[in-house]
């Protein structure tokens, strides 16, 4: 086994770089990872645009890994050599703040975040706390399994915890990166699913994966459009627009909520009466806690959601990074290392 390993550092904002680092043990409540793979998300821009306070240089990004563990530390019992585990963003939480005593682990005020805060998975090796990794089927690829960790559980709490009931009608707004697990989630919760994309080249898509109608809001009033079909009970918002959101609200039937997912750089504006008369109401919905990343990935497996992807080696990962950002994937970029090469030349 090499005493190094590779690794994609942000070395300063808007700096990648490849580096060598040397192997060494886990902690006392750690676990070593061989990386197989790693999804690349919007959220690593908090730390390759230095936008949060007080972020530390140089570091590894990525928190939608997948791979085995090769080592674990002297306290660890849950976890063992060989395991398949995924790691997601939630990669520490200090058990004592008011959000952690609920139960609310992915709200905890000093919560720690995978390769923003610690190095995450753009490497062949990574170390995190064992409590932070999701056990993986077998049944799930590397390469399909990573962004199920973030872009999955974020759009499958989002539905579940909304309070709806089989047959309501959702409308998933966006046919991209998050929209198209959206799609995938509400069809399979039994839910009455239509979609609203930009463009009717979308349609056909949309349909193939569940959507039982689809709305061009290019070409038509999405939010109009809905009302006439009864209202949405829950429309979830995924595609950065802020003003496209706010034109959907009047979609919503009475009591529907807008569930917003999406980041958008301009800002939500609703009159109020749109929300006092029908009742309505906004939230907003993050990522989620380590078991529900599990029961994400779960139900993923059971219902046969996945995820299109782009695959790239990890040297390519400032490509995979930029084409993410452009908007430019189809719809999750995904790295893959030599250990997920070789994984998969096995199973071949």
């Amino acid at each position: 086994m090499s005493a190094k390993y590779r690794a994609i550092e942000v070395s300063k904002p808007g700096v990648f770089t490849e580096v060598n680092r040397p192997l060494q043990d886990p902690g006392p409540n750690q676990v070593r990872i061989r990386v197989e793979a790693c999804g690349v998300c919007h959220t690593d821009s908090l730390l390759v645009d230095g936008a949060l306070p007080n972020l530390a240089y140089p570091r590894v990004p990525g928190h939608e890994v997948i791979g085995r563990i090769d080592a674990v530390g002297a306290n660890v019992t849950t976890r063992a050599v060989g395991q398949r585990v995924g790691v997601g963003i939630c990669g520490g939480w200090d058990d004592t703040c008011l959000a952690c005593l609920r139960g609310d682990f992915v709200n905890c005020s000093n919560g720690v975040l995978t390769g923003i805060m610690i190095d995450g998975g753009y490497a062949e090796v990574m170390m995190i706390e064992a409590r932070a990794t999701v056990t993986i089927p077998d049944g799930l690829q590397a390469v399909k399994a990573a962004p199920i960790l973030c872009a999955g559980v974020t759009t499958f709490n989002a539905l579940r915890n909304a309070g709806l009931r089989a047959g309501a009608l959702v409308a998933i707004q966006g046919v991209g990166g998050l929209g198209h697990l959206g799609i995938q989630y509400a069809r399979r919760m039994g839910f009455r699913t239509i979609a609203a994309g930009l463009g009717p080249e979308s349609e056909k898509l949309a349909k193939e994966l569940g959507a039982h109608e689809y709305i061009d809001s290019g070409a038509e009033d999405a939010g109009a459009k809905l009302r006439a079909l009864g209202g949405a009970d829950a429309i979830l918002a995924t595609a950065p627009s802020g003003k496209a959101m706010s034109d959907l609200v009047k979609g919503l039937a009475v009591r529907g909520k807008l569930l917003v997912i999406g980041l958008a750089p301009d800002p939500l504006e609703v009159d109020t009466g749109s929300l006092v008369f029908g009742m309505h109401s906004i939230s907003g919905s993050t990522t989620g806690s380590v078991q529900d990343e599990q029961e994400t990935v779960a139900f993923s497996l059971l219902e046969k959601v996945e995820p299109m992807i782009e695959v790239m080696p990890l040297s390519k990962a400032r490509e995979a990074y930029d084409r993410m950002m452009a908007a430019k994937a189809r719809f999750r970029m995904v790295l893959v290392t030599e250990n997920g090469n070789q994984r998969a030349g096995q199973a071949n």
